[in-house]
C-alpha cells in the first residue's frame, strides 16, 4: 500500500486530504506521526514555489512520498492580499481569529462591506525517487462581514459561495468545490494515471 505524508501541521487540511483518498489503497500519514520536525522555509513568492519547497523538505526528512499544499486567500479590493501570507497575515503565530479580524479591518478601511475573493491552492507531490507532480485549484467567492458556520478553518466563516460560507459546508460538499478539493482531484487523477496509487 502506498504511503503518503501530508506535509502540514494543520489538522484541518489533513482531514480534507485523507477524505479525498478514501477510495484508494493509500495510507495517508500526518506529519505529527514523525514527531517534532523542523518547519519548511516558506519564502517563495508564489503558492507553487512554497508547495514544492514544503514537499521536498518533508519528503527528504521522512523518506516517504509527500504531498504538500500552499494555499491562501486573494481579496480583490486588497490587491489580492493576503495571498501567500494568508496563514501569518496577522503575525507569525496568528490564529484564525486574528487573521479574520485583520481581514475585516483592512476591507473596512476602504469603506467597503464586501469584496470578490478567491481561494487558491497549489499542490505538490514528491515521491521517494524524486519524481514530482504539481496541480492547482481555485474557488471563487465573496468576503462578507457576517461569519457563519462552524466547519472548516481559516477564512472559511467569511468566505461565501452564493448564500453559504465554506464553514457551513460538510467536508464532502467543500471538497467538491474548494480550491484544495479541486487541486486534490486533479492530483489524484495524475497519481492514478501514473500508476502511483490504485483504487481499492
Amino acid at each position: 500500500m502506498k504511503k503518503i505524508v501530508i506535509a502540514t501541521k494543520n489538522e484541518g487540511k489533513v482531514r480534507e486530504m485523507k477524505d479525498a483518498f478514501t477510495d484508494f489503497k493509500v495510507e495517508v500519514i500526518s506529519l505529527k506521526e514523525f514527531g517534532d520536525l523542523p518547519d519548511a522555509v516558506e519564502d517563495g513568492k508564489t503558492f507553487e514555489e512554497n508547495a514544492k519547497k514544503k514537499a521536498a523538505h518533508y519528503a527528504s526528512l521522512t523518506k516517504t512520498a509527500c504531498l504538500a499544499d500552499d494555499s491562501g486567500l486573494e481579496v480583490e479590493v486588497l490587491n489580492n492580499a493576503p495571498g501567500v501570507y494568508s496563514a501569518r497575515w496577522g503575525g507569525e503565530d496568528a490564529t484564525d481569529d486574528i487573521n479574520n479580524e485583520k481581514l475585516i479591518a483592512e476591507i473596512k478601511k476602504l469603506n467597503k462591506t464586501t469584496s470578490p475573493a478567491r481561494y487558491r491552492c497549489a499542490l505538490a507531490f514528491i515521491d521517494t525517487d524524486n519524481a514530482s507532480l504539481l496541480t492547482e485549484g481555485k474557488a471563487e467567492g465573496e468576503i462578507r462581514f457576517t461569519p457563519k458556520g462552524k466547519n472548516g478553518f481559516g477564512y472559511d466563516p467569511y468566505f461565501y459561495v452564493g448564500d453559504i460560507t465554506m464553514a457551513e459546508m460538510s467536508l464532502e460538499e467543500k471538497n467538491k468545490i474548494s480550491h484544495r478539493g479541486l487541486a486534490l482531484k486533479a492530483m489524484i487523477k495524475l497519481l492514478e494515471e501514473k500508476g502511483i496509487i490504485e483504487r481499492k
